[in-house]
């Protein structure tokens, strides 16, 4: 007789009884009408895990409904799979390969053939047909020596790199219908609940569309980011010219002692984007326009440092640029917005006092002399330090804060007075050629870094915050990336290397027993992928610094 098991289960709250080495697929199956949904994967004791999970020991269980940000990337990774599997069905020997996340949805290619209209729509017949089948994901574990093995007869050479390159005993695999593949968090139970998705023809491969958020009973539709996908085009050719594609090339460049080279390339490419960005500003200057250089982008895309370094490279073509921080124009604390969930909602353009600013900023541009204010984040209050500008013969004002491409925050400026900025961190380098690595990762743990080292901020607050921050730049500051004049991609290859030691060390303060630890956990997981990177060859100038610490720069 098997040994019951008393787990708690915080969806119905309350004990439940389950044998020993029951998976939480067959739990969820008994629960199902209490649940009201069908869960992709769970929370077991605040760590994501997949419903093949058996249990032997008492547990917290939360089950995950595929609208959940866990639940959200478990259904990503699954679907990215069942087209792995449409793939090789219908088109062996040919690579498929996942690039970045744009336009709503996940862009790929066939290397080694063309993709139109014929071509999907027989990767999507094949995909439904899976959903049909209702396929079931095997989660499996062996030795990374017999993974290798299973890898290298499908052809997956960047996995098998990564995996000689982390130097682990064991590796976690699933296999679907016959075919391997890996990925860094758990599946689906099986391919019957992937029944929302959609594919596109575009540019030079496809679109693999998920559900949409705001109605996850229909696939997301593309919007058009057409300077968003050549800015993310210009950084792969960068990868693939210096031979760091993915995380294994990377770590078989550390392991050989050649990431100097790579921070020093990667640093150059940096410095000559802003200088090529300070020229374009330059030549509209002097015909004319361009007075002010709005300077935007998302929470820690290193917009501070972008402005700093491209203040230099103006003046090295004789202009004279002064600087403001929309930080600077917070209203009091009390009066900003709240978001859905009641925190303050600082992503929101109305946190900003756009009276005073626009008053502000056309006194400037009418040559009055202004003060300026400076916001005290301690307090949540502006105040008068003394600060003011005053335009002059060859000055050029440079504006820096979230919401600089946002047309409401300077509708009163005319249209060619005006250059704009987006800085972003579009993070190209992949995990392996079906697992990217998100932008809003990258960004997260700079954000964690920095918030830790410079606002005495914990990593569990600013991941219980960030929910609240990805909003906020969905509503404010995504709809107007493409209204740039120029975008700036401020992501080095290098920098989660550079980033993993401390990032670990911050992110093991956080306590299993809170809801962030998943988060933690995950992003733990991510980074164990990556071997440490030492800092001391990044540069004082480097953007890095402005979230490590030790910047030339004065913030």
């Amino acid at each position: 007789m098997k040994k019951k098991i008393a787990i708690y289960c915080r969806n119905v709250d309350r004990y439940i009884d389950v044998e020993g080495g029951e998976t939480l697929l067959e739990t969820a199956g008994r629960l199902s009408p209490e649940l009201g949904f069908r869960p992709v994967c769970a929370r077991v004791n605040n760590k994501t895990e997949s419903l093949s999970y058996a249990v032997y020991q008492p547990k917290q269980v939360e089950f995950l409904s595929k609208t959940m940000a866990s639940g959200e990337r478990v259904y990503v990774r699954s679907l990215c799979m069942m087209l792995y599997r449409a793939v090789t069905r219908l088109y062996p020997g040919v690579s498929l390969r996942f690039e970045h996340s744009i336009s709503h949805g996940y862009y790929g290619r066939l290397e080694g053939m063309d993709v139109g209209e014929a071509e999907i729509d027989a990767l999507r017949s094949e995909m439904r047909r899976m959903v049909d089948q209702d396929i079931p994901f095997e989660r499996c574990e062996m030795l990374t020596s017999d993974v290798v093995d299973i890898f290298s007869a499908q052809g997956l050479v960047d996995k098998v790199m990564l995996m000689r390159s982390t130097g682990r005993l064991y590796t976690t695999f699933y296999r679907l219908d016959g075919i391997c593949d890996s990925y860094y968090g758990a599946l689906a139970p099986s391919t019957g609940l992937l029944d929302v998705f959609e594919l596109h023809p575009y540019k030079e491969g496809f679109l693999l569309m998920s559900y949409d958020s705001a109605n996850p009973s229909v696939p997301a539709v593309p919007v058009s980011q057409e300077k968003m996908y050549r800015a993310f085009t210009d950084y792969l050719a960068f990868n693939r010219i210096i031979g760091c594609r993915n995380v294994g090339e990377l770590n078989r460049c550390v392991a050989g002692h050649g990431e100097s080279d790579i921070i020093n390339v990667a640093e150059a490419l940096h410095e000559k984007s802003i200088a090529h960005i300070s020229d374009e500003i330059t030549r509209r200057y002097r015909e004319g326009g361009a007075r002010v250089v709005l300077i935007a982008g998302p929470s820690s895309s290193g917009k501070t440092t972008t402005t700093k370094r491209l203040a230099i490279q103006l003046m090295t073509n004789l202009l004279k640029p002064q600087m403001i921080s929309l930080d600077d124009y917070f209203i009091n604390r009390e009066l900003t917005p709240r978001d859905e969930s009641g925190d303050y909602d600082y992503e929101s353009l109305y946190a900003l006092d756009l009276k005073q600013f626009n008053a502000d900023l056309n006194a400037i541009l009418r040559g009055e002399e202004v003060a300026l204010p400076t916001y005290n984040f301690e307090t949540g209050r502006r105040t008068y330090r003394g600060n003011t500008i005053r335009m002059e013969e060859g000055s050029i004002l440079l504006i820096e804060g979230i919401h600089g491409l946002n047309p409401e925050l300077t509708s009163q400026i005319e249209e060619r007075q005006k250059f704009r900025v987006y800085v972003s961190s579009l993070t190209t380098l992949s995990i392996d050629d079906h697992n990217w690595v998100p932008t809003t990762d990258n960004r997260l743990l700079r954000r964690i870094i920095r918030d830790y080292k410079y606002r005495g901020t914990s990593a569990e607050e600013t991941i219980r915050r960030w929910p609240s921050v990805r909003r906020g730049e969905e509503k404010w500051i995504f709809p107007y990336q493409e209204n740039a004049d120029a975008m700036f991609n401020s992501s080095l290859i290098f920098e989660l290397g550079v980033m993993k030691d401390e990032a670990e060390s911050v992110l093991r303060g956080v306590a299993s027993d809170v809801p962030e630890y998943a988060e933690a956990y995950r992003l733990r997981k991510f980074l164990s992928y990556f071997l440490p990177i030492p800092s001391h060859p990044v540069p004082s100038t480097s953007l890095l610094r402005e979230f490590l610490g030790g910047s030339s720069f004065r913030y």
